[in-house]
């Protein structure tokens, strides 16, 4: 494949992979408007980091050792499907805040989130989610030739997490906006019981999926 041709594939694979919704979409839309920007933004750089975790063991030949270890691959998927559960029953469980709570959980109503909790819990999405694990490992064996130079596909991998933290903190940004926030925060059990629902719903179809 041409170079230009190899670079355009990439990039489009990327942008279609990074906009379609998912866990990731699911909890930076969560953590924005429930703790604010910040928050966010830094579960924004945890799923970016998060990301570059598929490029380094798709890179160094651990995807080769997936593809024939299935249950290697069966296990980090449940572990994804489990992290997803989890978050989706502490989110149906969360009490609502008061709309005029300041940001990072500070109310009464929902469990302080710290900065690194917020980027962990990014990080976790991302590197425990199969969705991404197929993306970067199709991209690389499909469509990045063998031949392209090392230093060209430490590239690909650094644009596939630039693109995820744009993409998720401009998701960051919106979601958090005060006047935005302030209608999201009134509706915050319903909202909780969709997100927390969706979230819980993936993971249960995820672990199901690989125990079939």
């Amino acid at each position: 494949m041409h170079p230009l041709t190899e670079l355009l594939a990439v990039a489009t694979i990327t942008v279609l992979a990074v906009i379609s919704p998912g866990p990731d979409f699911a909890m930076v839309m969560r953590n924005s408007f429930v703790h604010g920007r910040k928050a966010g933004l830094l579960c924004a750089l945890g799923i970016a980091l998060g990301v570059q975790v598929h490029v380094f063991y798709t890179m160094f030949g651990v995807a080769l050792l997936m593809e024939h270890a299935h249950n290697l691959l069966t296990v980090v998927k449940l572990l994804g499907a489990a992290y997803l559960i989890w978050i989706g029953i502490q989110t149906l469980r969360k009490r609502a805040p008061d709309p005029n709570a300041p940001p990072l959980g500070a109310d009464a109503g929902t469990p302080a989130l710290t900065a690194p909790g917020a980027l962990k819990m990014g990080f976790l999405t991302n590197a425990l989610n199969p969705k991404t694990t197929l993306f970067v490992v199709s991209t690389y064996t499909q469509v990045v030739n063998a031949q392209t130079p090392l230093a060209v596909q430490f590239g690909y991998g650094l644009f596939m997490s630039l693109a995820h933290l744009a993409w998720f903190g401009l998701i960051a940004c919106c979601f958090s906006t005060p006047a935005l926030r302030a209608a999201m925060l009134r509706r915050q059990r319903w909202l909780d019981r969709v997100i927390g629902s969706v979230l819980l719903a993936l993971g249960v179809a995820l672990g199901l999926g690989n125990l079939a």
